[in-house]
């Protein structure tokens, strides 16, 4: 079944809710104070179905001081329905609601010319020749206008069969699943409720969600749409989620529903900015709000380019609290009851740039130029820009992300991994091998024991780095490991002695193997390979599992203990302590050792000799 969304706007009592329960019996203001005023006051949900599609209502309040619960479902639109009173004609929400609808970028509508019982055929014929000179300033797809009033059935059911004929194109599927928040409730029995518009791409039942806002993963334990159970909810479909592992309390209109990886909060993003006329301007360093979604935040705005103000241009905006947002996402920017400007967040990603940089990236993300953002981005993250982020941070799926990196000229594009290296990035990493390797001409490295020391860098970047000391005849590959050209004996013999000597000369506080290997520069494979033939030579005994002693230290110590218990009648870890001073991960390990001996016996930690 298909299925879009189409909302109202217009002036408070032009008749958007009356218009709504005409067409499908909802009676929306069920708010005790909707019904004592008389006005919708928040959003209000329901549907309409024939055959194969589904036309999902948002209603929404005309009131002026309620704009900012206009604003929170109008940015799920697929279509809009103006709705303009023949008596009253343009009123002043029917102007912000059409501006705002302007700036979230709703392109779609039918207009619809309500109470036309209320005026002549005369005075209705001018009524809408002047209704449609006014509406056609902002641009609309205008696909119908109908005279309508809820006493005329007939009129009703031409608005109905005009809903069903609208041709308006499905929303692409985008990367990932989204859903900001827009009611939260519980039902006795069944826990936490949230609605919301399904935004991006599809989601089942089965999936996991994460509440970025809370950092918080949940689960769906049912569905609905349009109070129907299903497994599926599609693009544009209003839908009911019941979630477990996440109490309702903690939860908030305006919060962002996904899936886990896929979206980083941020203190701080970039836009672009306009105003629909010049009596609205965006002053540089002033605080306002701040409408994404059904999310209202409070936040600070400075400007690219001035000190003053601005009617269109690039911005960024500075917040208390991380914002969740994706490219070309459009938000709606108001200074107290005023709509100031539309905005379409560029960068929802902070990045450590130069202003200069910054407006240069900016420039580059309005032209969708990905290739030379890239090129920007890169000046600023020298050792990889990841492109893990793509989808969140320039609406690219992963395989797009990597095509367009494939065009750039001077760097390493490591599709595995996901990053992109500027190729000088890889000089660095070519001379810090050599420093290695011309230090102590016995190292021997693999890409992974690099890696532990590169950890930025990804195994194939490191791995081409590599093969340029292989081209240049000063390394040798042999299976996985590298080692220095200049280097005739068999090295690991060698390094079985180095290793050794090693621990001979720490006698009974031996290092760590790890940082041996890092020490010795070896890869920690072949280390552990190699304290593996010294243990079965018995040259190094393992007393535990990072702790590997020489075997003539070993039996020095042997030899003090039972010195001492001979002396003292026993040894425990204080008395051993005393002529030791280790730390316990010694004494224990040495005491535990004395138990395999026959002669040895252990009473509630005392060594004594039988």
């Amino acid at each position: 079944m298909s299925s879009y969304i189409i909302g109202t706007c217009g002036h408070i009592d032009h008749g958007k809710t009356s218009i709504i329960k005409a067409i499908n019996g909802f009676e929306g203001d069920t708010l005790k104070e909707e019904k004592e005023r008389g006005i919708t006051i928040d959003l209000s949900f329901s549907n309409l179905s024939e055959g194969e599609k589904n036309i999902a209502f948002i209603d929404v309040p005309g009131h002026e001081k309620l704009v900012k619960n206009m604003i929170s479902g109008a940015f799920g639109f697929d279509s809009v329905m103006i709705v303009i009173s023949a008596a009253e004609g343009i009123k002043p929400q029917t102007v912000e609601h059409l501006e705002i609808l302007t700036l979230l970028g709703v392109k779609d509508a039918i207009l619809v010319i309500s109470k036309k019982d209320l005026v002549s055929e005369e005075e209705l014929h001018s009524k809408m020749v002047e209704i449609q000179a006014f509406v056609a300033k902002y641009k609309f797809n205008i696909q119908a206008v109908l005279p309508v009033s809820i006493y005329d059935e007939a009129s009703i059911e031409q608005l109905k069969e005009t809903l069903f004929s609208l041709q308006l194109q499905n929303k692409e599927e985008e990367n990932f699943f989204r859903l900001y928040i827009d009611r939260v409730f519980t039902l006795k029995g069944q826990g936490s409720i949230v609605t919301g518009t399904v935004l991006e791409k599809d989601i089942s039942l089965k999936e996991k969600l994460f509440v970025c806002d809370i950092n918080k993963a949940c689960k769906i334990k049912n569905m609905q749409v349009h109070g129907e159970d299903t497994d599926i909810a599609k693009i544009s479909n209003r839908v009911a989620l019941n979630l477990a592992n996440v109490d309702a309390k903690s939860l908030k209109k305006g919060f962002l529903l996904s899936q886990k990886g896929y979206l980083r909060g941020f203190k701080e993003i970039d836009i672009s900015f306009a105003a629909l006329g010049e009596q609205n301007k965006l002053q540089h360093n002033k605080h306002y709000s701040i409408y994404i979604g059904s999310k209202r935040l409070e936040a600070k705005i400075t400007l690219f380019g001035s000190t003053d103000a601005l009617e269109e241009g690039f911005a960024t905006i500075k917040a208390s609290s991380d914002i969740f947002s994706v490219y070309r996402e459009k938000l709606i920017i108001r200074d107290g009851n005023s709509t100031v400007v539309g905005g379409t967040v560029l960068n929802p990603i902070s990045d450590p740039l130069r202003k200069q940089q910054k407006l240069q990236l900016l420039n580059a993300l309005e032209e969708r130029d990905f290739p030379l953002a890239y090129v920007i981005l890169l000046e600023a993250h020298k050792k990889g820009l990841g492109l893990v982020s793509s989808t969140q941070r320039f609406a690219l799926s992963h395989e797009e992300a990597l095509e367009e990196a494939k065009t750039l000229e001077n760097c390493f594009v490591d599709e595995k991994a996901l990053i992109i290296y500027p190729m000088l990035t890889q000089k660095s990493i070519i001379e810090t091998v050599r420093a290695i390797y011309e230090k102590n001409p016995y190292a021997l490295l693999s890409v992974s024991s690099l890696k532990l020391r590169l950890p930025w860098a990804s195994e194939a970047f490191i791995e081409a780095s590599l093969q340029h000391l292989l081209d240049e005849k000063l390394l040798i590959k042999e299976q996985n490991l590298y080692k220095s050209k200049e280097v005739k004996e068999e090295l690991v013999s060698v390094l079985e002695q180095r290793i050794s000597e090693r621990l001979r000369t720490e006698d009974i506080a031996p290092t760590a193997p790890y940082n041996i290997y890092d020490e010795l520069d070896l890869d920690r494979k072949s280390g552990d390979d190699i304290l593996k033939t010294l243990c079965s030579k018995k040259e190094v005994i393992r007393l535990a599992h990072n702790l590997f002693i020489h075997e003539q230290s070993l039996s020095k110590i042997i030899s003090q203990m039972r010195s001492m218990m001979k002396e003292n009648n026993f040894v425990d870890i204080h008395t051993l302590k005393e002529t030791y001073p280790l730390s316990r991960k010694y004494l224990i390990a040495y005491l535990d050792y004395l138990d395999k001996f026959s002669d040895i016996k252990n009473e509630g930690g005392k060594r004594s000799i039988v």
